[in-house]
């Protein structure tokens, strides 16, 4: 099963990295597998420092901003128990992981990491179809550069429908965001 989160990992000047992925996780999550791209910067951190944190959270505004680059302020943070890098506070729950291998020997880089640590903080509040759909026009803006943008800006119409009927105002304005990158986006990036 993929679970979608939120990676912290830390530069090799010890600057926090926020990145939205979905590793593959088995019930137990002792154990998971990312699958960074090898342009990433989480990627790169990790050849650098194999660990970092992995968070289950609520808060796709935050999912929203980190899935593009946006992250104007950082959230709070604490440091890790077990290794070098940040929890997110606000987080319902918090993996601090270390890497065991790299693969880069396909397009997506496999990343197995074991679970050293992990960090209940709130319940998970839910998320209900508005928020879903956040989590899909994150992936979305996040394929802005391998897919047509007109297709993506297609699939965005269609969650609209979903934001406008369920979503609170922190949906709304996380998907305003990403309709905005998608739109502003130029194929000469």
């Amino acid at each position: 099963m993929i679970l979608e989160g939120i990676i912290t990992t830390v530069s090799p000047q010890g600057e926090m990295h926020i990145a939205p992925m979905g590793p593959r996780v088995e019930a137990g999550m002792e154990r998971f597998l990312l699958r960074p791209f090898p342009t990433s910067q989480t990627y790169r951190n990790l050849l650098a420092h194999p660990e970092g944190v992995l968070h289950v959270t609520d808060d796709v505004l935050l999912l929203a901003r980190a899935a593009i680059g946006m992250i104007k302020e950082l959230p709070a943070t604490k440091p890790a128990e077990r290794v070098r890098g940040f929890i997110l506070a606000e987080a319902c729950r918090a993996y601090e992981f270390r890497a065991l291998s790299v693969d880069d020997s396909e397009e997506r880089v496999k990343v197995p990491c074991e679970v050293l640590q992990v960090h209940r903080m709130r319940d998970f509040f839910g998320f209900n179809r508005a928020k879903h759909a956040v989590v899909e026009a994150a992936i979305l803006a996040t394929r802005v550069h391998l897919l047509p943008k007109q297709e993506i800006l297609s699939e965005f119409t269609k969650l609209q429908v979903i934001i406008g009927k369920t979503g609170g105002e922190q949906v709304v304005e996380a998907f305003e965001l990403l309709r905005q990158y998608v739109e502003q986006f130029s194929d000469a990036h």
